[in-house]
């Protein structure tokens, strides 16, 4: 069978969308800048549309799922885990994550 590139794709998608959503968390839960700057405590980051920010260690188990996913993505391996990692993807940074998400599914006979 011929293997495409769509898992490799999907699973740097899913680490970055992993990567920021979780840096998004840290900004709303412990802070980067000064107050009321967007990235200070309490602030929702402009660049993270996630829809979890009020339940901040959640919100991190679910982004460290999603990088976590994404290695299983690019190894191809476990299908179940790279699809588990789409799905959190999505959770925590939607624009990243849903394009994950598709790829993974689209590439679902390439896992081992």
């Amino acid at each position: 069978m011929k293997t495409m590139n769509r898992p490799g794709i999907g699973g740097i998608l899913s680490i970055l969308a992993g990567l920021i959503g979780g840096l998004g968390i840290l900004n709303y839960w412990i802070g980067f800048g000064p107050e009321h700057s967007g990235f200070g405590k309490g602030d929702i980051p402009p660049f993270v549309p996630s829809i979890i920010f009020s339940l901040p260690i959640p919100a991190l188990i679910i982004a460290a799922v999603s990088i976590i996913g994404g290695v299983f993505i690019l190894k191809r391996r476990n299908y179940r885990w790279a699809l588990i990692g789409g799905v959190t993807a999505a959770a925590s940074f939607i624009p990243l994550g849903v394009p994950a998400l598709v790829l993974i599914v689209m590439s679902e006979k390439e896992f081992n």
